[in-house]
């Protein structure tokens, strides 16, 4: 699933940072290499300092320069560290000197990008000029494979479409990207096509998603806006020369205010969906309010991942264990004052698949809580449940929850706390 992305990011953060950081002495370095390399000689523990009046040997400092020199790096060296740069880090650290320039061509290095053009172009760390984004994008579109565009640059995105030919991972966020530059994608990138995600995209219709579906046959994860879902799209995705669809994310968003009534999908289109690819991930993410959400979850949609981020009603958590036999993950992030007991025990009962519980502003008693995690039992792999949900009755308090829950898990457990700070 568009699913679980987050502790990389950090730690790809810090690596262009460092690398950042360094360049600069790169740079110096190489605009004047003589007194760089004596103070370094000097100040090195590793290289051992001749006696006065003695010359050091011509191969020791051969040997020096050459570790100095970094432009004698290997290429799988200096093509690992602009791996780790930005686009501008990249354009400026290719003009160094030719072995680098040289691997700034390699195609290797453009197989996946990410364009950046939310912040002011003169703001170099957060943002990508679009020149410099429309002249990679001519020179290497044939080898990019990944790529994700956050922006309003539409113009570089249709070049992106036209020239590459090897596509198989587009992300697009917040653009007013439309049907037409989805048409050019699927004319040259039909066959390689893999992963399509999409979000904030209002020009893209069902028809445009559509058009992806009947020509991209080996699409095997695809993400958008409810408003793009359609039975027409799940009866395209299950037609026999489709590969098995193996991720189906839908963000389920209300396109204006005070919006209340939201189409439905035929149960008959799930179906087909769910039996053309049976292992299909079906993940939705809900930001809706209360009194928007009446359309949903009144037959059996095959969802598997559930994510509520506002609060939802008791009478939605009921259908959820009715109607949604293949949940496996369930987070509810509010629920209001409303205690929800005979629905999560529903919820245990006839969702055999569930392993992963989240619950926050919810209120639940110990005993029901308890019952929940016996009928579950040790397939719950994942339950993470805020102190504040936990409410205690007659039969368990605060203090004994956390025995019971770990005896029915097999593992040690106690519900999260919020932080002071």
């Amino acid at each position: 699933m568009d699913i679980g992305e987050y502790p990389m990011a950090a730690v790809t953060s810090f690596r262009s940072f460092t690398v950042n950081c360094n360049l600069g002495a790169f740079f110096r370095m190489k605009r004047n290499r003589l007194p760089c390399m004596n103070e370094v000689l000097q100040s090195s523990p590793a290289v051992k300092q001749p006696k006065l009046g003695c010359c050091p040997s011509l191969s020791q400092t051969h040997m020096c320069a050459a570790l100095l020199d970094w432009g004698n790096l290997p290429h799988h060296v200096v093509l690992r560290v602009f791996q780790y740069l930005p686009l501008i880090d990249r354009a400026r650290a290719s003009s160094v000197c030719r072995r680098w320039n040289e691997v700034f061509h390699i195609p290797d290095l453009w197989r996946k990008f990410e364009f950046e053009l939310n912040q002011s172009a003169t703001s170099y760390f957060n943002s990508t000029h679009p020149d410099l984004i429309q002249q990679i994008i001519k020179k290497h579109a044939a080898h990019l494979q990944y790529v994700s565009f956050k922006s309003h640059f539409v113009s570089a995105l249709t070049v992106l479409f036209v020239n590459s030919k090897s596509l198989s991972s587009i992300k697009i966020e917040d653009m007013p990207v439309d049907d037409p530059s989805l048409s050019i994608l699927v004319a040259n990138n039909s066959d390689t096509l893999r992963r399509l995600k999409m979000s904030s995209c209002p020009h893209v219709s069902s028809d445009g998603i559509l058009c992806v579906a009947d020509h991209c046959q080996g699409l095997r994860e695809l993400a958008l806006n409810y408003y793009m879902l359609s039975d027409e799209l799940l009866l395209a995705l299950s037609n026999e020369t489709h590969a098995n669809l193996e991720h189906l994310r839908i963000d389920v968003v209300s396109e204006n205010p005070g919006q209340i009534e939201f189409h439905s999908v035929k149960r008959q289109s799930w179906d087909a969906l769910t039996k053309h690819s049976p292992g299909v991930n079906v993940v939705m993410y809900f930001f809706l309010y209360e009194e928007e959400m009446e359309t949903f979850f009144k037959e059996e949609p095959p969802v598997t991942h559930l994510y509520f981020g506002r609060s939802v009603s008791k009478e939605i958590l009921g259908r959820l264990g009715l109607n949604c036999p293949r949940l496996i993950e369930l987070v509810v992030c509010a629920n209001g004052l409303q205690v929800i007991d005979n629905e999560l025990i529903c919820i245990a009962e006839h969702c055999k698949n569930l392993t992963a519980l989240g619950l926050s502003e919810c209120e639940v008693s110990c005993s029901a809580f308890i019952e929940f995690v016996r009928l579950c039992r040790r397939k719950l792999t994942h339950l993470s449940i805020m102190e504040e949900v936990l409410i205690p009755d007659d039969v368990y308090s605060l203090d004994e929850i956390h025995t019971e829950v770990s005896k029915y898990l097999g593992r040690i457990w106690f519900p999260d706390v919020m932080p002071l700070w």
